[in-house]
């Protein structure tokens, strides 16, 4: 039985069917498949789709996968009526491509040359596309090729989800799994004279997805075994691919250890390839590389350590090192002239004694409170440096920290402590001496006897000296401290002993005190308010932490730090900035500094209306320059038009640009100023062919 093909129907003669079979139908797998029910379920699909997306239940003669897809397609915005998928014919981003997944064409070589030839005259091409779904190669029937390319099936087509809805590549790469997508089953009405089956390629290191092998042609090609046949070839991949890290992981062995004369078998060692992934660990310590401790096949192996810097220069690669592995040697390793990985090496360590291990205990605590503090300008790095030293030091018994309110200065204060700490229960006492009422001062710092004053307790009770006996107190702003009370701090800090008010007893104590003020306690000495001699005294070691405004793109890391800590407590999803919100908020002066940032951001959080925070979701205050800036820029219409007209993708490639270019190629602030998460920055970097070297 033969019939004329329509652009929706295909020859049935061309299948295996069962004569119980209608016309019009095939069988699929383990389902039957009707060209017509198919066509009319997606027509009612689309004519009510969000009924369609409500009911669970999806037509008996449509598979959950291809109807899940669909409902995928629609919410995100694909047009069910395109008729091919985004091409880029941009010679400069085909070679990106190319260079970019070199060790995916290579394993692919072997089997697209042997079934490049078989498959001529069968009607049917074989694709091999990138972890985005963007085709970088095809080999088969020469009619076939060419055909494809009236739907952009070729070389820089780009076939995820994303880009053209259900099709064989985009949903095998969404579920994982080897799928095929058939004829009616495509949601674009341009395709749907086509079948595919694709199967993805994972990486034999990790097991991530780097790829899909795809086999397509026109709906009468389709046999139940397709899906198989793709299976196979990216097992093949697959094989060839772990063959080639095998060989490169051999010579990046054999250049560490010509390279390398010093290395004592005893050290532990790391290998990372040129994606910076372990690909060999030996004698890996504990501690400080616990993240790595639990991958695959041995200690470590496949996990992301690092991002290795273009240059490959000793300093380059020591500032690339994550904070967890500064501990390590670290010797860039080079294959034919190029950087091809690193080798991190961890000195063995000595047996240590007590005294020892409790001083690395105290740096690990350091490293902790330290990370505490959020940001990366100079001025707050060399306040941390400051704090980390005098918390190392047994010399330096106090400290004053100067800042506006609102800067975190009681975050200073707990590094101190952490640095300081000799067992785990070493006390941080604090203590607000704005909050303390004249009369009630003495009892507070030096405690009192029972009955020492009317209203005392009738016990007897510690001061704060006492509680924070071996180790922190935190007087916080100390320029409130009445002046009369001024001599008797000052006795306690030069004699290292306190009396309780009416007890002539002293008693030791071994306390190193930490003072904060948002006052300028030089002014308030001028004007004598303050005791020099205990200015001296508690300021003979000083931090100034530098107010927000002064910080730059450190409110950018703040954002995103309060944004991903207040979501993960409400379990929500991060919020996303427009790049008008973020200027805004760049340029805003934040008198409160940190703890207005933060407040803002959990206001944000409860009353947002989107996902996304535009300019005029932010507090009048904050947005009105950025507000006038635009008002001023929509009054000239003139200098609008004179603007030239692009593509939607080259508008934001130059969106990508322009960010990176502002935030000097760091990753984590281009993602926060497009509102955009950082893997979804890469796969746009991979896709325009942008560097962050090419500033």
């Amino acid at each position: 039985m033969k019939r004329e093909m329509g652009p929706n129907q295909m020859k049935i003669d061309a299948l295996p069917a069962r004569a119980s079979l209608t016309a019009g139908q095939i069988v699929l797998g383990n389902i039957d498949y009707d060209e017509r029910a198919t066509m009319r379920a997606w027509e009612d699909f689309l004519a009510d789709e969000q009924k369609c997306a409500r009911d669970p239940v999806h037509p008996s003669h449509v598979r959950s996968l291809i109807h899940d897809s669909w409902y995928r397609s629609v919410t995100g915005g694909i047009n069910a009526q395109g008729i091919e998928a985004p091409l880029s014919s941009d010679r400069d981003e085909i070679e990106y491509l190319t260079r970019a997944n070199a060790e995916l064409l290579s394993a692919a070589r072997r089997s697209f040359a042997s079934l490049g030839q078989l498959l001529q005259g069968t009607g049917a091409m074989l694709v091999l596309a990138d972890s985005d779904g963007v085709l970088i190669d095809a080999i088969g029937d020469k009619k076939t090729l060419h055909d494809g390319m009236d739907i952009h099936l070729g070389i820089g087509g780009k076939w995820n989800e994303d880009a053209v809805g259900t099709n064989g590549i985009g949903t095998a790469l969404w579920t994982g799994e080897p799928t095929f997508v058939h004829a009616a089953e495509h949601f674009c009405a341009g395709i749907k004279s086509w079948t595919c089956a694709g199967a993805p390629i994972r990486d034999p290191l990790d097991g991530k997805i780097i790829g899909v092998v795809d086999l397509s042609g026109y709906s009468p090609i389709f046999r139940p075994h397709n899906t198989a046949l793709v299976a196979a070839t990216a097992r093949q991949i697959e094989k060839a691919l772990a063959e080639q890290q095998q060989e490169q992981r051999t010579r990046l062995l054999e250049a560490f250890i010509s390279s390398a004369p010093s290395y004592r078998r005893k050290d532990g060692l790391v290998i990372v390839d040129h994606r910076g992934r372990a690909i060999f660990c030996n004698n890996v310590p504990n501690g400080d590389t616990t993240d790595m401790m639990d991958g695959p096949m041995e200690p470590g192996r496949g996990r992301w350590l690092m991002n290795l810097p273009a240059s490959g220069s000793d300093a380059d690669l020591a500032k690339a090192l994550p904070a967890h592995l500064r501990s390590c040697h670290v010797t860039p390793l080079k294959l034919d002239g190029d950087l091809r990985g690193a080798a991190l090496v961890f000195p063995s360590v000595p047996i240590v004694s007590s005294a020892m291990t409790i001083s690395r205990e105290g740096n690990k605590h350091l490293q902790t409170a330290a990370e505490m503090i959020v940001g990366e300008s100079e001025k707050l790095l060399a306040a941390i440096d400051v704090a980390s030293r005098v918390a190392r030091s047994n010399g330096v018994t106090s400290l004053l920290i100067e800042g506006e309110t609102g800067v975190g200065k009681e975050l200073f204060a707990r590094l101190v402590h952490a640095g300081s700490r000799r067992t785990e229960n070493d006390p941080f006492v604090a203590m607000n001496c704005g909050a303390i009422t004249k009369e009630l001062f003495g009892s507070e710092l030096f405690g009192h006897v029972a009955g020492a004053f009317t209203g005392a307790s009738r016990e007897g009770k510690p001061g704060v000296f006492e509680m924070a006996n071996g180790g922190v107190l935190s007087l916080d702003e100390i320029g409130e401290l009445p002046l009369e009370i001024q001599p008797f701090l000052l006795r306690v800090l030069e004699e290292r002993v306190v009396h309780r008010i009416g007890d002539s007893r002293g008693r030791p104590v071994d306390v190193r005190l930490v003072a904060s003020t948002n006052r300028d306690l030089k002014q308030e000495v001028a004007a004598g308010r303050f005791r020099s001699d205990l200015y001296y005294r508690i300021g003979a070691v000083s931090i100034q932490v530098p107010a927000l405004r002064e910080r730059g793109d450190d409110v950018l890391l703040l954002i995103e730090h309060f944004n991903r800590r207040i979501a993960a407590l409400a379990g929500n999803e991060p919020l996303g900035f427009s790049n008008d919100a973020l200027d805004a908020l760049l340029a805003y002066r934040w008198p409160g500094n940190v703890r207005e940032l933060k407040n803002l951001v959990e206001r944000l959080h409860i009353l947002a209306r989107g996902s996304t925070i535009e300019l005029q979701d932010l507090p009048g205050e904050i947005g009105a320059g950025n507000r006038n800036d635009i008002a001023m820029h929509s009054n000239h219409p003139a200098a609008m038009l004179e603007a030239p007209v692009c593509t939607f993708e080259d508008a934001e490639r130059q969106a990508i640009k322009n960010a990176l270019t502002a935030e000097n190629g760091n990753l984590s602030k281009v993602a926060l100023r497009l509102g955009i998460s950082r893997p979804t920055l890469y796969r746009k970097l991979g896709q325009y062919g942008i560097r962050r070297g090419f500033l």
